[in-house]
């Protein structure tokens, strides 16, 4: 999924969140929405283990996984 770069594309990626297949990524304000959390708490939580490490594709982005966010919404585990 391309990085959301306006309202516009963030709304999408959120309409499409349950559809997308755990094993997808998505960018940090993706993860903010999700969570309604701020950039600086996304990194605190997953600095305290409450959200999952995010991978790295490169010096400039940044994803997290898709499965991993649902089992944190869901309350199922704790993340890894």
């Amino acid at each position: 999924m391309p990085s959301p770069r306006n309202t516009t594309d963030l709304d999408a990626a959120l309409r499409n969140f349950d559809q997308l297949p755990d094993s997808a990524q998505v960018r940090q304000p993706v993860v903010e929405a999700l969570f309604g959390i701020s950039h600086a708490s996304v990194w605190r939580r997953v600095g305290n283990g409450t959200l999952p490490k995010p991978r790295k594709f490169g010096p400039r982005t940044t994803t997290w996984n898709v499965g991993e966010l649902r089992a944190v919404l869901n309350g199922v585990k704790e993340a890894a």
